[in-house]
């Protein structure tokens, strides 16, 4: 017991019976002895010998299995591949159809989007995210701007408010009025505009990083009011509020007038110390956004509640204000202010301005430049009197300009001759597609029927802009469509062939699939090889 407990309490476990102690002696010997140099080299041959036979046995398994193809090819007949070309023939025709139909619904390819959205990410490839809209911000300018393309999407300068507007419509009718596609790119904007990286610096700040995040809006408001309680200035947090928990454009209003209250404040302190490091410079960046928004939003609730001049003396002052920021399209509300008030030299002092060749243009620059120059004519102008005398230069002009936003955008005169039915317009607008349509006729249809013979002028005019309306952007045909397309009539033919001379289209793809697997053979074959000579 005593040596037992001895040699345990040593320098380890020690055998327990003269029998292990044997073994375990026989095992240290093998050991010292697998360390020595020929041990290894006898080793290191083993292992070389088992890889030259891995390597090996895959071109002779090759081979024999190029011998197994050969023989199970004479044996096929020319039923078996005329049932094999016209099968794979229907089989595309199928998927053609089903592309074609997937594509006229929906302006996709169906095979492309499960692609993308399932395959690619199973692989390890990066999962393509939607363009993002066109955002504002405090570092933006002219230059920027001019470099921007047309076709893109914009958030809406209109837009209405989610709380007072949109959730009212939701309410009567039942219905959903925006898209998830659209309010998941307002989602983004509001992270873009209302979040910095030092907001985790500030506990309501952070609280609001989530709110943004959040899907459901009951989340979002619960999650303003907790921001609020950490800290009552929080300006972000008024703002969700007023956009998404008002019911009424005075609520909202009121909401702003806090954010306004709050916004300034921050603003003023982020002014004083932006140059102090990066992180600065960026709370500045959004600090800007914050009060620029606001300004704008309760501009805009001035003009919903009548108060027109005040509405277009706030724009006007925030404009001056930040001239940099022209991605806002402040003056699309301005242009509207205007026109509700007839201040037709002003709007078109406004036009002056910022209907220019280098900025992008927008629906709203175009048909109100059109609807300045018919209302000059439009009082008085007849088809059949034009058609016997001639149009005159004012005429002319005002011909060219409805053909000039009719070129620009080809939706918007049946959304303002009221062919078409109008819906609310949306968070997001693409310029030159429908949804800026939609948007531009929802505010301004009211403007033109206001100028007598404006409508009749456009109805008479605008069909003659093209032989056939364009839509832009024009799609054009998904890959996959033209590819189902031409895999069907290629194994059409194919089957044709097949049908009309058996033989030689039998002896024509034995030699085809032969070669195939030869070629196959040698590539692999060859890249054994390589391995093999990388390896040695």
């Amino acid at each position: 017991m005593a040596e037992g407990s001895g040699g345990s309490g040593g320098s380890g476990r020690g055998p327990p019976c003269p029998g292990a102690a044997s073994a375990f002696r026989r095992w240290e010997q093998l050991r010292r002895r697998a360390a020595t140099p020929w041990a290894r080299g006898l080793l290191a041959a083993a292992a070389g010998l088992g890889l030259l036979y891995a390597v090996l046995r895959v071109p002779l398994r090759l081979r024999d299995g190029l011998a197994a193809v050969t023989v199970f090819l004479s044996t096929l007949t020319p039923k078996f591949y005329f049932a094999l070309t016209v099968t794979s023939s229907f089989i595309s025709g199928l998927i053609f159809v089903f592309e074609w139909w997937h594509f006229r619904k929906y302006g996709t390819s169906f095979i492309e989007q499960v692609s993308v959205s399932h395959l690619r990410p199973l692989i390890g490839g990066a999962e393509s995210s939607p363009p993002a809209p066109a955002a504002f911000s405090a570092g933006e300018n002219d230059t920027s701007r001019q470099n921007m393309p047309e076709c893109k999407v914009w958030r809406n300068p209109l837009n209405l408010f989610r709380g007072a507007e949109y959730s009212r419509y939701m309410w009567v009718t039942g219905k959903e009025p925006l898209t998830y596609y659209d309010m998941n790119l307002s989602a983004q904007d509001h992270q873009t505009f209302f979040t910095c990286d030092t907001d985790a610096l500030r506990p309501s700040d952070t609280v609001m990083q989530k709110a943004w995040r959040e899907r459901n809006p009951q989340a979002r408001i619960k999650a303003a009011y907790q921001a609020l309680e950490l800290n009552n200035d929080c300006a972000t947090a008024y703002v969700l509020l007023a956009e998404e928990e008002a019911t009424t454009i005075v609520d909202a209003e009121k909401y702003f007038k806090q954010a306004l209250k709050a916004g300034e404040m921050i603003y003023r302190k982020s002014q004083n110390c932006h140059s102090q490091s990066p992180q600065h410079e960026a709370q500045l960046r959004r600090d800007t956004n914050v009060l620029v928004y606001v300004k704008r939003r309760l501009a805009m609730c001035a003009r919903k509640l009548g108060r027109i001049r005040e509405a277009v003396k706030m724009m006007r002052d925030l404009m001056k204000e930040f001239p940099l920021l022209s991605m806002l399209n402040i003056h699309e509300n301005l242009l509207e202010a205007l026109l509700e008030l007839q201040a037709y030299a002003d709007v078109q002092a406004v036009l002056a301005k910022y209907d220019d060749i280098s900025l992008p243009k927008s629906a709203a620059i175009c048909y109100t430049a059109a609807l300045l120059k018919a209302r000059a004519v439009s009082e008085r102008f007849s088809p059949e009197t034009a058609s016997k005398r001639g149009l005159s230069t004012a005429e002319i002009n005002a011909v060219e300009a409805i053909h000039r936003a009719v070129e620009f955008n080809p939706h918007v005169p049946k959304y303002l001759l009221e062919m078409k039915s109008l819906v609310l317009p949306p968070e997001h607008i693409l310029k030159r597609g429908d949804s800026e349509a939609v948007a531009y006729a929802f505010f301004h249809l009211q403007h033109w029927k206001r100028i007598e013979g404006a409508l009749n002028l456009l109805h008479c005019t605008w069909e003659g802009t093209f032989h056939e309306v364009s839509v832009y952007p024009q799609k054009e045909l998904p890959f996959f469509i033209h590819f189902t397309a031409g895999l069907c009539s290629f194994s059409a033919m194919l089957a044709l062939l097949t049908h009309q001379f058996p033989e030689l289209m039998v002896i024509f793809a034995k030699a085809v699939s032969t070669v195939s697997v030869m070629g196959l053979a040698k590539v692999s074959c060859g890249f054994w090889g390589i391995l093999w000579s990388r390896m040695k």
